[in-house]
């Protein structure tokens, strides 16, 4: 139960510090030399971690589990922070842009949840799902 809850508190701690470091990221700054520092600091931290992290398996040998999705995710994650990035750049407030990509994303996974993982999506989530839909229509208008 802790690691279910944990986990929820962590994305929103996460992403409340996200959103405003992109909002706040000056708007002179090349967006690419933004990400290199933040890739990099990511990428301190994370080898950090992994050193600190107990496995029956050494530094090298803990990479030979992965597949192409840590490859994948990498350009995906460039992408998101590039978007946002971008985003508040062309005058999205820090209020209704993170509210309207992620409402957005919620509505499109449904279908990819459904159909490649089997997830089942019952009345009350289909209307769950449309009173977003109406949330977004009104938020955007």
């Amino acid at each position: 139960m802790f690691m279910y809850v944990f986990s929820i508190v962590l994305i929103v701690g996460s992403n409340i510090v996200y959103n405003v470091c992109q909002k706040s990221t000056p708007e002179k700054a090349n967006p690419f030399s933004a990400l290199i520092i933040t890739y990099l600091t990511a990428t301190v931290l994370t080898v950090v971690a992994l050193l600190f992290y107990k496995t029956d398996k050494g530094f090298f040998k803990s990479f030979e589990d992965l597949n192409w999705t840590s490859v994948v995710l990498g350009v995906s994650i460039i992408g998101l922070e590039l978007g946002y990035l971008l985003a508040y750049r062309a005058g999205w407030k820090i209020s209704l842009g993170s509210l309207v990509a992620n409402i957005s994303l919620a509505v499109v996974l449904i279908p990819i949840g459904i159909l490649f993982y089997n997830e089942e999506f019952g009345m009350n989530k289909v209307l769950g799902a449309v009173f977003c839909i109406i949330g977004l229509i009104l938020i955007n208008k």
